[in-house]
């Protein structure tokens, strides 16, 4: 089973490292410029599968939660813009962060908490659902562009 398949039938994972590596992998088989929405509560390891995305696009920097700054772009052989939507109310509020100015291709867009701003995702986002167990496993299930 490929990676692809692994996730959309739900990828259990039991460390932090874990999943960056199943991220790393998942990084491989994004077509340019993608946009990709992570879905879950607080520390479901949102920003540990943006670590391993960022590793798997050949990026060596420490990748952390761009809560304060509300994005970061990490450059690499593909460019990864890491948005934490978590204090923004619509739309408009992502217009005026000027992203598309960062997003030189080949990028990838990986936004944590894609529900403050759904009509601001184009239709070909990707949906990733990041879950936890009550014995701290984590499960990470790939959902198809809507």
């Amino acid at each position: 089973m490929n990676i692809l398949e692994m996730l959309r039938a739900g990828l259990t994972t039991t460390s932090a490292e874990a999943t960056r590596a199943a991220a790393a992998k998942f990084a491989a088989t994004l077509p340019p410029d993608t946009t990709l929405a992570l879905h879950g509560t607080l520390g479901v390891g949102k920003t540990t599968f943006v670590q391993g995305l960022a590793r798997g696009l050949g990026i060596s920097g420490p990748v952390t939660s761009p809560t304060f700054n509300i994005f970061t772009l990490h450059r690499g052989r593909v460019n990864l813009l890491h948005l934490d939507a978590y204090r923004l109310e619509n739309a408009q509020q992502v217009e005026d962060l000027l992203l598309e100015d960062f997003m030189i291709s080949p990028w990838c867009l990986a936004v944590e908490w894609p529900e403050k701003i759904p009509d601001w995702l184009p239709p070909t986002t990707q949906h990733l659902e990041l879950s936890i167990t009550p014995d701290e496993k984590h499960t990470l299930r790939l959902r198809s562009a809507k």
